[in-house]
């Protein structure tokens, strides 16, 4: 388990509204983050996770995305055509990381957005979220690369915890 004793508390707002910005730049914009903002988003993360059921019960109307896999600018696309996070329900259905260039954006801006709005955004595992394939697919090559392999540890620290499966209005499983 990672350390994350001794930070300062990560606005949450202000780290959502940077990444988000990120749409108004060029594609392949990597958002200035530090390792200690992303390992705290991580473990708010997995508090949050460790809270609740692997089984969430969620209520329509909801917005359903899966396969995200690091492409930053499509997750931005997904808000920009699904609705803005901060007003519309999600579920996504996992495999956030590996494959694309930016899988360390995506992540982080999910666990934000699945922190400050636990009751209306909802995250499920994918197999991506394991440390065995996501080491090999891309993940912890790009979190080695630009920060640190602590960054890694952290998040499949929280991917542990995350639930998966959803019950939608008691009816679709």
């Amino acid at each position: 388990m990672v350390n994350c004793d001794s930070r300062d508390e990560l606005d949450v707002d202000e780290f959502i509204d940077r990444v988000m910005s990120a749409k108004s730049r060029p594609v392949g914009y990597f958002v200035p983050m530090t390792e200690g903002e992303l390992i705290d988003i991580a473990f708010q993360a997995l508090a949050v996770f460790s809270e609740q059921s692997m089984l969430i019960e969620v209520d329509a109307p909801m917005k359903f995305c899966g396969d995200i896999h690091g492409q930053f600018y499509d997750l931005l696309r997904v808000f920009d055509y699904g609705g803005d996070p901060r007003t519309t329900s999600y579920v996504f259905l996992g495999d956030y990381v590996d494959r694309g260039r930016q899988s360390i954006e995506c992540i982080a801006l999910l666990f934000a957005l699945r922190r400050r709005y636990p009751d209306s955004f909802h995250l499920l595992r994918g197999n991506h979220e394991s440390d065995t394939i996501n080491r090999i697919y891309g993940f912890y090559d790009e979190c080695k690369r630009r920060f640190s392999v602590k960054v890694w540890k952290a998040f499949c620290e929280a991917f542990n915890f995350m639930p998966v499966s959803a019950l939608v209005s008691n009816k679709i499983l």
